[in-house]
């Protein structure tokens, strides 16, 4: 409404009189001034009331009309203006948080070929091609492979050994957070949990150099009713990847237990090239894509965080050989 508008209804209520009424006005004072009842001149006054009365509704609204308009244009555009501060130094949420890193490694190698024929030969050495690939939905997020050798040294005994590699590659991811540090945490469970085998004994703990971001070897004895265990498990983080290398041996039937410094020597030798071959299967593949293995990059992260069914085997499982060690010795 504007404000010649809202002036009308205050000029028609409280104007001057229309003309019938300003008439008798003028009869009523004629007839006071007759009487003597109004002495002086009460019709000037009278007029001067009236004016009065009509100039306040008319302050009244022009003081509103201002306020509104204040509040309308010019107050619309400091208001404006006043966002326009705030928002300079104070950036939104999605401005100030940091986006997550693309991951490292898009996708993994086939389980069963990340080591070398030789590496195999001499880690397990008449089980090199019985490679078992653990069960995966998709084998380029994660994947596993064990290999199992029993050497039979007549009345000796027998010399048993096990090995397995897990893979797990976790994916950058805009709720959960980069896939390095993803990795980082899930690394740091895995160490733990090695370290706390039920039944362990003599159990110790180091660092492992040159391979990888992060690197932890965990030793312990394991007493199994074949024999006594000596387990080495390695576990290494390379960007967004943690590789599980879990390699253990016992002296069956009277053979001698085998020294745990070669086990030992044998496990980290293995990891390395465990690193070597996921760098190796992502050379040359884009973000998102897949190398010509055929190993998918696009599992989703949730999937990522949980292994395979072959990588969350725990390491008191893995160390008992009773299933190959009982049908072949």
């Amino acid at each position: 409404m504007s404000e010649g508008t809202m002036h009308r209804p205050a000029q028609r209520d409280m104007g001057v009189p229309p003309t019938p009424y300003r008439q008798w006005g003028r009869d009523q004072h004629d007839q006071g001034v007759r009487g003597g009842r109004w002495p002086g001149r009460p019709g000037a006054r009278l007029r001067r009331l009236l004016v009065c009365a009509a100039a306040v509704p008319a302050v009244l609204v022009a003081a509103g009309c201002s306020s509104d308009s204040g509040s309308g244009s010019g107050g619309d555009a400091k208001q404006q203006a006043q966002k326009q501060q705030t928002a300079g130094a104070q950036p939104s949420k999605s401005a100030s948080t940091d986006a997550v890193r693309p991951a490292a490694y898009t996708t993994l190698p086939k389980p069963c070929a990340v080591l070398s024929g030789k590496t195999l030969g001499d880690l397990v050495p008449k089980g090199a091609k019985s490679g078992k690939q653990g069960a995966s939905d998709d084998t380029g997020t994660r994947s596993s492979c064990s290999w199992s050798s029993l050497q039979n040294n007549g009345v000796k005994g027998s010399q048993f050994r096990w090995l397995n590699v897990s893979l797990l590659r976790f994916e950058s991811d805009a709720a959960r957070g980069d896939g390095d540090k993803l990795a980082q945490e899930y690394f740091g469970r895995q160490v733990r949990d090695a370290q706390s085998v039920e039944g362990a004994k003599n159990t110790a703990s180091q660092p492992v150099s040159g391979v990888g971001d992060q690197a932890t070897a965990v030793r312990y004895d394991l007493k199994k009713k074949e024999g006594a265990f000596k387990q080495e498990t390695v576990v290494v983080r390379a960007e967004n990847v943690v590789i599980t290398l879990d390699y253990n041996g016992a002296g069956l039937a009277g053979e001698k237990t085998p020294d745990a410094d070669d086990l030992a020597k044998a496990a980290e030798k293995a990891v390395k090239e465990a690193v070597a071959s996921v760098a190796a299967a992502n050379r040359g593949a884009g973000a998102g894509s897949s190398p010509a293995q055929g190993a998918s990059g696009s599992a989703s992260p949730s999937k990522s965080a949980s292994p395979s069914k072959g990588a969350s085997a725990s390491p008191s499982k893995k160390a008992s050989p009773s299933a190959s060690a009982s049908k072949k010795s």
